[in-house]
């Protein structure tokens, strides 16, 4: 008989755990799709008003060819620093407007695509990036493999094109940059089901509600930049230019 309760009690612990794994990712889903969000709509909001009548406005001349694109384009990186060193010592409501402050600049820097590209392929490519983020993460958050050792790998790997990428500026080589997206593309589609079983693993049932919320807010951080890099990548292959 004690033997039955003693196995009623794990199952209902392990029940509870369940609850709250589900509880958690779905925060963190939730997180990263709302800073998707924010990033959208202040990417169009940006290019609206710096571009009226196929013409850049006063506002367009500054984000685009004065030196505050450099601002622009520097600030989310700066942002995002922030955020992964100090988030310990901020509260959850502080790191979480931080977050959306993030994704704002990030959507601000990115209006330029709308330049480059025509709106009904970015769109394209954002349904077809959710879809194949979508079946990754599930991945991630399903398998019993252990991916640990690729993602060791893959980080290695973000390195080298982060390296390619900025010689690829001074030497302007279509052929590199093509190897160089074909690369992204693989490198952040295997981060996604990587960063979405470590954020998974991360998770402990003890944690008190100020510790799981950042843990949440850094776990959308993660997965929204594996979504918006894996975007890019995937804009260069179907993105249609103008």
């Amino acid at each position: 008989m004690a033997d039955l309760r003693n196995y009623q009690s794990r199952a209902q612990t392990g029940e509870m755990i369940d609850q709250g794994l589900r509880a958690y990712m779905l925060k963190v889903y939730n997180l990263m799709a709302l800073g998707l969000a924010i990033t959208g709509v202040a990417a169009y909001i940006g290019f609206n008003l710096a571009v009226q009548d196929n013409q850049l406005t006063q506002f367009g001349e500054l984000l685009f060819r004065s030196p505050l694109r450099w601002v622009v384009i520097l600030a989310p990186l700066a942002v995002v620093f922030f955020l992964s060193f100090r988030i310990n010592r901020m509260s959850v409501a502080s790191a979480q407007a931080t977050f959306w402050a993030y994704a704002a600049l990030v959507g601000l820097s990115l209006s330029s695509i709308f330049l480059v590209y025509t709106q009904s392929s970015i769109t394209q490519t954002f349904f077809v990036t959710a879809a194949s983020f979508g079946a990754l993460s599930l991945y991630g958050y399903s398998t019993k493999r252990d991916l640990s050792a690729m993602g060791s790998f893959l980080i290695m790997g973000l390195f080298g094109v982060i390296i390619a990428s900025l010689v690829n500026v001074f030497l302007a080589s279509s052929a590199l940059q093509f190897a160089i997206s074909v690369i992204g593309v693989l490198i952040f589609a295997g981060l996604t089901a990587y960063d979405t079983q470590r954020i998974k693993e991360l998770y402990f049932d003890g944690d008190a509600s100020e510790v799981a919320g950042r843990k949440a807010i850094m776990g959308a951080l993660t997965l929204y930049l594996d979504f918006i890099n894996l975007f890019m990548f995937l804009l260069q292959f179907m993105g249609n230019r103008k």
